[in-house]
Parts: structure tokens; C-alpha cells; sequence
């Protein structure tokens, strides 16, 4: 249960919004073996004046900020790092250009399902991979 922020400083149709969120989802299932239908992502667009960032970055600067449960291995977490900049290359974004913040949380801090700690619930899916 991923939740997942992405922004940028350049305007972009809804195309290419739509891209950038599937090649994000598309590294999550697959590092993480996440359910497909477990989506959570916000696409935010900031005026350049609004989201100052170092000069060696360039207009498709984005940044990726994941909020999930706690658990996960290294190598998950590598197998996200390098899926994501592999599918946002794909899309023509640099790998200079894609910065990742992974925020954990534990499964006890997550109330869902109609407010049950996550730590509580069949997920359906395994956390520690």
C-alpha cells in the first residue's frame, strides 16, 4: 500500500502525467510484488519559481516520494531505485534527473480498512521481500 508522491517543476499534458505514474506503479509491483490494483498516486506541478533545484538539473526534473510500510530488504528497495529511472528513462527522463525519498512507516502507524492498525489486517501481500 504504497503511497506515492511525484513532482515536478514542468507542466506536462495528461498523457505524459499518466506515463510517468504507470512507469512509477510498473517499478513498484515489480520491486516490491505489490497487488496491480494497489494504487495511490499523487502528480504535482510546481512553477519553476515555486521548486528551485541545483542548476545541473534540468526541466523534467522529478521528484519521487514514496511513503510505505516498514520491511522491506536492500535489495528491494535497489530493484525500485533502478526500476524507476529505468521506466522513467524509457519516457526520455534522465537518470540525473529522478531523485527517490523512501519514508517507512510501521504497519502498526497505518490505520485502513475502516481504521484497523495494518499490522492487524491480511494485507495480501508479503511486506518482507
Amino acid at each position: 500500500m504504497p503511497l506515492v508522491k511525484i513532482e515536478t517543476r514542468k507542466n506536462r499534458n495528461p498523457s505524459q502525467k499518466k506515463d510517468i505514474m504507470d512507469a512509477v506503479h510498473s517499478a513498484l509491483r515489480d520491486a516490491l510484488k505489490i497487488p496491480e490494483d494497489d494504487r495511490d498516486i499523487r502528480f504535482r506541478e510546481y512553477h519553476p519559481d515555486d521548486f528551485q533545484v541545483s542548476p545541473e538539473k534540468t526541466e523534467n526534473y522529478i521528484l519521487v516520494q514514496i511513503t510505505l510500510f516498514s520491511g522491506r530488504s536492500l535489495d528491494a528497495k535497489r530493484r525500485l531505485y533502478q526500476g524507476i529511472v529505468a521506466n522513467l528513462g524509457g519516457l526520455g527522463i534522465r537518470p540525473e534527473d529522478v531523485f527517490i525519498v523512501i519514508h517507512e512507516v510501521p504497519l502498526d502507524n497505518w490505520g485502513i480498512r475502516g481504521g484497523i492498525p495494518a499490522s492487524e489486517v491480511d494485507l495480501g501481500f508479503k511486506v518482507d521481500v
